[in-house]
């Protein structure tokens, strides 16, 4: 007898299906008139341990020998203003295992977050190796090939973040290997794997798949601020997709599951929709309402930081005190220090850590230079580097060794650091004194938090192996973040990581803001800033907007714009700015304060297609709602070779009908040609102005119907 479970919030339905003989499975998903199936075989929760390893030998997540031999043990379902909660309970004879799947579907969205909750009810220690926090197959509608799929997925570093590409998964990825005349599943998958602390340093833990056939599409997040791996693959039957975080393969984790005690895995969320882009689209609006809240979700004052291109962490009385007025003049609303204020010595990289003020860069005093930055109407902000204590900082001799990340009991040094162990109550002393101290004397209202350090797999203190204390760590960082934002619930953080190298939703959910970059070369940051709304929330993504007073008037509109359809994160030296270029300074900021409202409603998509690094046109839009029209969006439009002086934008939300396009910024260069073709939903850009250039672009759809030939040329 099989039994049946349908689950939903009337956005997405999830069907369960299971046996007294047979694992209890996902049988089926439906959302907007989108139904798949999922033909049998992958268990709805899969274990690896070291007594019970694979049914097959493989280094994938799924078909364990534990997942297979689950059986259903019962369920709750409950609902709440947030959304609906499922819980199904899952027993493993042999070990004495109890598994918790739980899942949950937020009200009006398609999108499904799940965690798995380990027991060990046995007698006996059982050692985990791995738990994937979600696994299900693709699906089908009577058929299902992995090879109708393409994947769509991105790699990132230091200066290059979030380069996105896809690609078919037949061929290469997955030749017919013809498994059914073996009658076993395949061992391999094409597998995505982060290790470390920098979550998104290489890849990015956000990916989705598509079958134009099917017209379906998911996309995913593992919201965790360390080690992950997601891996697509196939069997005899499908193929599938699992989300986990670290295990014993790919990160050196293993836990020991001690009788009585529990383990629970990483978050992960996944979204089914008709196209990428609408997939991504629901997964901005999980995040919007799944992250803390805060009053700067809303207010999104705009902030000058002295760093990019400008002070590059050599900060003193005399450099600050005009950048200061500067930034006050065009209408800054926070104006950070950045690195170097603690420092004497003038080489501070392997000294930071005690955060105390430097006396020689500021002969007044630090006080004196914030006071400045208060009575200029702008809250004061500092930079931090809070995990890490320099080889020659006095703190490094103060705390204790068990305060920090070791091996084989000695602390792991990385570029001249050692690596706080937020385990330990003497670390999160430290850091809570430190914060406490500083918004205490100085009124400190702005923290950007960066983190330029990798240690590597993980500590092996008090741990079961060295993933599972890196683990542990990552967990006391959020937990030391929850603190941080109690106390100070209106201290606005800006989450940054060389640049944006743990960018994860773990510490976004958390965080105000995130830095895109640390790429400097203001050519080079299109692409980065038009991807960034994939991986966070648009009003999030603070990419730099660093004109330079050397600028040709166009290129400073087009640093400007780059950061407009964000965050808006100021910087550059407008203190020796003429007064043309600091009155288009002035002009982006206040675009910048008129657009925020709508930033902060809004969802991404790319009239360009996937953002290409060296592309002479690159686009980003943001689907906004105004009271009035018909639906409308944002778009900034970067050309960044002036010899190919056209591109064409895909538009088919706006077909068929009149479309107004109307420039936000800038306003005061010259006008780019703009043609609409209602009946091809494009939209045609030429900018002949012989040199690169951006532009920052409304459009606005009339309720009115146009004939399939009409077409319309603007000059905008």
């Amino acid at each position: 007898m099989t039994d049946r479970l349908s689950w939903g919030t009337g956005t997405l339905t999830v069907e369960f299906e299971w046996s007294a003989d047979s694992a209890p499975r996902i049988a089926a998903v439906e959302s907007a008139g989108l139904r798949l199936e999922m033909p049998a075989g992958l268990p709805l929760v899969d274990v690896l341990t070291v007594r019970h390893g694979h049914s097959l030998a493989s280094d994938r997540l799924v078909h364990t020998a534990i997942g297979h031999d689950l059986r259903y043990a019962g369920h709750e379902e409950t609902t709440s203003a947030r959304g609906s909660e499922l819980r199904i309970h899952l027993a493993h004879a042999a070990s004495g295992l109890s598994v918790e799947l739980r899942l949950e579907l937020p009200d009006g969205l398609a999108v499904l977050r799940s965690t798995v909750t380990v027991a060990n009810g046995g007698e006996e220690a059982v050692v985990l190796r791995s738990i994937p926090t979600l696994a299900l197959y693709l699906g089908g509608n009577g058929r299902s090939d992995i090879r109708e799929w393409e994947v769509y997925h991105a790699l990132s570093d230091w200066l290059g973040e979030g380069r996105w590409m896809h690609e078919p998964l037949g061929g290469v990825r997955f030749p017919r290997l013809e498994q059914h005349l073996t009658n076993h599943n395949p061992r391999g998958e094409f597998s995505v794997i982060s290790s470390g602390t920098w979550s998104t340093g290489k890849h990015l833990p956000i990916a989705a798949v598509r079958s134009p056939r099917l017209g379906a599409a998911w996309a995913w997040q593992i919201e965790h601020n360390g080690a992950w791996r997601w891996e697509i693959g196939e069997d005899t039957a499908s193929g599938y997709l699992a989300l986990s975080g670290p295990t014993d393969t790919d990160h050196q984790w293993s836990e020991e599951l001690r009788p009585g005690d529990t383990f629970t895995t990483v978050p992960a969320a996944i979204a089914l929709a008709a196209d990428v882009t609408s997939a991504i689209g629901q997964l901005t609006r999980y995040r919007r309402a799944a992250r803390r809240p805060h009053p700067d979700n809303v207010a999104m004052p705009v902030v000058f930081n002295d760093y990019m291109n400008t002070l590059n962490g050599d900060p003193t009385t005399e450099k600050l005190l005009p950048l200061i007025d500067a930034a006050a003049s065009v209408g800054a609303e926070v104006f950070c220090i950045d690195a170097g204020w603690y420092d004497d010595s003038g080489d501070w990289w392997d000294t930071v850590g005690e955060w105390m003020p430097s006396t020689t860069r500021f002969p007044g005093g630090l006080a004196q230079v914030i006071d400045r930055i208060r009575d200029a109407g702008m809250v004061p902000g500092l930079w931090l580097e809070p995990e890490v204590i320099g080889v020659k900082s006095p703190m490094a001799a103060q705390l204790p060794d068990e305060a920090f990340l070791q091996r084989a009991g000695e602390r792991v040094v990385e570029h001249h650091r050692f690596h706080l162990d937020l385990r330990h109550p003497a670390a999160r002393e430290h850091l809570d004194g430190v914060v406490d101290r500083l918004v205490a004397e100085f009124g400190i209202g702005f923290f950007k938090l960066d983190y330029n350090i990798n240690p590597g797999p993980g500590t092996d203190r008090d741990a079961d192996s060295v993933g599972a204390g890196l683990l542990a760590h990552n967990r006391a960082h959020l937990e030391w973040l929850d603190g941080l934002l109690d106390r100070h619930p209106g201290l606005v953080i800006e989450n940054c990581a060389s640049g944006a190298m743990r960018s994860d939703f773990g510490m976004l959910s958390r965080l105000q803001l995130q830095s895109t970059s640390d790429q400097q070369d203001f050519l080079k940051y299109p692409p980065i800033a038009a991807s960034a709304p994939a991986a966070m929330l648009p009003e999030q993504a603070a990419s730099w907007a660093y004109p330079q007073p050397e600028m040709t008037i166009e290129e400073v509109a087009f640093c400007l714009a780059t950061g407009l359809l964000g965050r808006y994160y100021v910087s550059g030296h407008l203190a020796r700015m003429d007064a043309e270029r600091l009155a288009l300074v002035s002009e982006a900021v206040e675009a910048a304060k008129a657009l925020r409202g709508e930033l902060a409603a809004s969802t991404p998509f790319w009239p360009l297609g996937v953002p290409t690094w060296d592309g002479a046109w690159t686009a980003l839009g943001l689907r906004t709602e105004r009271p009035g029209t018909d639906g409308g969006a944002l778009v900034t439009v970067w050309n960044r070779d002036p010899a190919v002086p056209e591109t064409v934008l895909s538009l088919p939300a706006f077909a068929g009908r009149e479309l107004a396009v109307t420039p936000v910024f800038p306003r005061t260069l010259p006008k780019w040609q703009t043609h609409w073709d209602a009946g091809t939903g494009e939209l045609r850009i030429v900018a002949r102005t012989g040199v690169i250039g951006a532009r920052v672009l409304r459009l606005e759809a009339a309720t009115k119907v146009a004939s399939a030939s009409h077409s319309a040329t603007r000059t905008q």
